[in-house]
């Protein structure tokens, strides 16, 4: 609880979704960024493509594990209640 705002607030759940958010872009970006480096090295000792994809393959799954967390997971279900109860009360007002 900051700024004087009542727990579970309007303002701390927006907080909390732009901290997933954010938390699934750094974890992305920084997957990018190693393994290109990394198959980068693995190109450059000659011999093509020996190790590199395993990490990335390991990577990957843990990183697919956090998207479906955010897409699937408790901010997610309440994304899409707030969609269709949006889409539900425009029914309602035609």
């Amino acid at each position: 609880m900051t700024g004087g705002t009542a727990p579970d607030s309007p303002e701390d759940r927006a907080r909390a979704r732009v901290k997933e958010y954010t938390d699934l872009m750094w974890h992305l970006a920084t997957f990018v960024i190693i393994n290109t480096f990394l198959w980068l090295i693995d190109f450059g000792q000659g011999g093509g493509l020996d190790w590199a994809f395993w990490p990335t393959i390991g990577w990957g799954i843990g990183l697919a594990f956090h998207a479906a967390s955010y897409l699937f997971g408790d901010a997610g279900q309440n994304r899409r209640y707030q969609k269709y109860l949006a889409e539900e009360r425009s029914r309602d007002d035609i």
